[in-house]
């Protein structure tokens, strides 16, 4: 059985290289997946559905060998 992995805002904020700011303008877009859960300090995602997301929205993120949150690139 695959154990579910989740991840939240400050760990898509790294994993996008981008301002908390700009985190949170793109996780309440229509088109980002829904969270997995949402509990009282905040939503929380399948980091399946947030690498599926990035990979047809930010596709260039996947062509650098820059360290991601994850080690080297995203996972």
């Amino acid at each position: 059985m695959k154990k579910l992995v989740l991840v939240g805002p400050a760990e898509i904020r790294l994993w996008l290289r981008v301002s908390r700011q700009r985190a949170y303008q793109l996780i309440n877009r229509a088109d980002f997946p829904e969270p997995y859960q949402v509990l009282q300090m905040g939503k929380v995602w399948d980091i399946a559905d947030v690498d599926r997301w990035i990979r047809s929205n930010r596709p260039w993120l996947y062509q650098t060998d820059e360290p991601g949150p994850y080690g080297s690139g995203p996972p």
